[in-house]
């Protein structure tokens, strides 16, 4: 799974491919960088003479980290079960649009988020996907299909047959499949919709929002109960569109930008120089499917300009309403 020097150089220079492996098993960007420190840990408490036994450190960590991220997924659903409303996974900037603290131009440690690779794998829309597998099925599949790990390999990390885990990958190839929007748009021409879409909510125009979602077309919110939102994704576009310009009423002063969300076009929202929300979208047949906005501070850590303030200011969160109120 990876080939690298039993020296501390050689192992720490495996960190990018750990993280990116860990967040696409978790969703999670804290929770993936915590999996790669520990196993990191285990590599450096192991005897000198046991790491000298080990070909390939690179292999070794990346089996371990799997693993812990194997037993986290499986401790994940209770977790989830306790959280405030809906759980979405944390948003990834780009960041050669805007820089941050602990950023490439930083002298400071760098930012996890700068090591991830953004492509369609880190995708909101193929993250939920994961969501909805087990978690074997998610090791099976994420090692297999995106980073092209060897069955065999995806074995010892499983404790499974090679077979066992070529059939958990094909069930979780179907469900990608099924997942999957049947009418896939440009990168070019969804960033033109979601910037009509900034436009019409920036105007408060009901009627261009609802010319811009679907029919059917869902919205998700994430607050971690640490600030207000929706708890209970709103469905429809009409009910959508009205409760945008809900939201903008109840917030003067936001502030909407276009950036890269996961690799693709997104929007984020800003208030008093702080970023409350951070929105990805699904588009097809030019139109709005899925909104997936994540408002819980505690995942938006990333998208601090100046890094993140001691004290996050929750008082210039707007609070959402409910949608029976728009």
């Amino acid at each position: 799974m990876g080939t690298v020097g039993t020296s501390a150089e050689g192992t720490a220079g495996e960190r990018r491919q750990l993280i990116n492996v860990a967040y696409r098993l978790l969703g999670s960007l804290t929770e993936a960088e915590d999996a790669v420190q520990d196993a990191y840990t285990r590599w450096y408490g192991l005897p000198r003479s046991r790491q000298d036994e080990i070909v390939s450190p690179g292999a070794w960590l990346t089996t371990v980290t799997s693993r812990i991220c194997l037993d986290l997924l499986g401790s994940a659903r209770a977790r989830r079960e306790r959280y405030v409303g809906a759980w979405l996974p944390e948003p990834l900037p780009d960041h050669t649009e805007w820089g941050h603290a602990g950023g490439a131009d930083s002298t400071g440690p760098a930012d996890p988020a700068d090591q991830i690779v953004l492509d369609e794998s880190v995708a909101m829309a193929f993250l939920v996907v994961l969501e909805s597998m087990t978690p074997a099925e998610r090791v099976a599949f994420v090692l297999h299909d995106v980073f092209r790990y060897p069955f065999a390999e995806i074995a010892v990390v499983l404790g499974r047959s090679t077979a066992a885990c070529k059939q958990l990958a094909a069930s979780a190839r179907r469900r990608v499949s099924v997942a999957r929007a049947p009418a896939p748009v440009t990168t070019t021409n969804r960033a033109d919709v979601i910037r009509h879409v900034k436009e019409a909510w920036e105007a408060k125009d009901i009627a261009a929002l609802v010319g811009l979602l679907n029919a059917a077309a869902v919205m998700t919110a994430d607050g971690g109960g640490m600030v207000g939102t929706v708890l209970r994704p709103v469905e429809g576009g009409a009910r959508i569109a009205q409760y945008m310009v809900a939201i903008a009423d109840k917030a003067p002063g936001l502030e909407l930008l276009e950036r890269s969300v996961n690799g693709g076009p997104g929007l984020v929202a800003r208030r008093a120089g702080v970023v409350t929300t951070v929105a990805s979208f699904a588009v097809s047949d030019g139109r709005v499917t899925r909104i997936w906005a994540v408002r819980n501070p505690e995942k938006l850590r990333p998208w601090a300009r100046e890094g993140w303030p001691e004290t996050f200011p929750y008082g210039v969160s707007l609070h959402w309403p409910a949608p029976h109120d728009c």
